[in-house]
């Protein structure tokens, strides 16, 4: 310290030196402020630009939702371009939309609406509203809140008894039917494994499907394909997901509706374009029960040698193939 230098010029320069650092902090901060405000609006417009990407993506790929219904929410999954010509996709019993993922390649440039029937995947389980003609009813409402104004509806195994039940209710959205391993009538019906038929018995069956496992699940399936097939887990799990009211009362149902009329004598007066694929050594259904579709007028019969119950997993090229050119010719011109 200067020994000439009273303490109150010390304070009085002290402060004089602080001033000019105090302004030189004032302006760093300023330029940190005008870097960090130009850091984040450029940060604002990459954010807006990838929204508007975003955004388009998701309107043209697949996407999943719920549509909320009276009786019972329905998950829906939609692929494709949105004004693409529609193909309506309805699993069979047990089953959800994953059953229809081996063919969804073939399906790319078309609108591919896959609906998880009630108590099924990821829709509602509740205690009713599993007769075909409500499932169907359900499918209807369905497809108008996604605007869909006419399909190509396909349906496996039960799924094709809702899809029959839905052209029968709904000539205005219904323009082709494919039914892919459908029962014709219900002594057609071959008969399921041990396991699957000890679920569908009182008593035992709820037991069982408290106590079920993986491989329980599995071993229930084992008639549902005749070629080898790796049954993906995401199956596995929906099955899980069941409620045992809704497997039972779904089963049931099916057979309720081939009693009541079988579906070839239900197609001969609608009229529509057909196609039915059927496996030639399907375990479940006879296979020689598709002739019984010869009677249904603009019908068409594929057999596929050396398939089983589910052509979608056995032979996913073939299946594909013909549900994409049956679908663009049946399109609406």
């Amino acid at each position: 310290m200067d020994e000439t230098t009273s303490p109150q010029d010390q304070r009085t320069h002290g402060r004089a030196d602080a001033a000019p650092s105090a302004a030189r902090g004032l302006r760093a901060w300023s330029r940190r402020r005008r870097i960090t405000s130009l850091a984040v609006a450029g940060l604002v417009v990459l954010l807006a630009g990838n929204t508007v990407s975003v955004r388009t993506e998701t309107a043209e790929a697949s996407g999943e939702q719920i549509v909320r219904l009276p009786g019972g929410d329905v998950h829906v999954v939609q692929d494709g371009p949105p004004g693409a010509p529609a193909v309506v996709l309805l699993h069979g019993l047990a089953g959800s939309a994953a059953w229809w993922d081996p063919v969804l390649p073939p399906l790319r440039d078309l609108r591919v609406v896959r609906v998880d029937l009630l108590g099924h995947g990821g829709s509602a389980k509740p205690v009713e509203g599993y007769g075909i003609a409500e499932q169907a009813h359900r499918v209807g409402a369905v497809l108008d809140q996604l605007g869909v104004r006419r399909a190509t509806v396909v349906g496996h195994s039960t799924g094709g008894a809702v899809a029959t039940s839905l052209a029968e209710r709904r000539r205005d959205l219904v323009t082709a039917l494919v039914l892919i391993d459908t029962g014709p009538r219900a002594d057609a019906f071959l008969g399921d494994g041990f396991v699957a038929r000890l679920m569908t018995t009182p008593v035992a069956g709820e037991l069982i499907w408290r106590l079920r496992t993986d491989g329980t699940i599995r071993d229930a399936l084992s008639t549902a394909f005749t070629r080898e097939v790796r049954v993906p887990d995401q199956i596995v799990a929906d099955i899980r997901g069941m409620t045992y009211r809704g497997l039972i009362a779904t089963d049931e149902a099916s057979s309720a509706y081939l009693k009541e009329r079988p579906i070839p004598d239900r197609l001969a007066g609608l009229g529509l374009p057909t196609l039915v694929i059927f496996g030639s050594q399907d375990r479940r259904w006879q296979p020689s029960s598709a002739q019984d579709y010869r009677r249904v007028p603009r019908a068409r019969i594929e057999i596929l040698d050396g398939v089983g119950h589910t052509p979608m997993f056995e032979d996913p090229g073939a299946t594909g193939a013909l549900l994409h050119d049956f679908a663009v010719e049946a399109a609406p011109r």
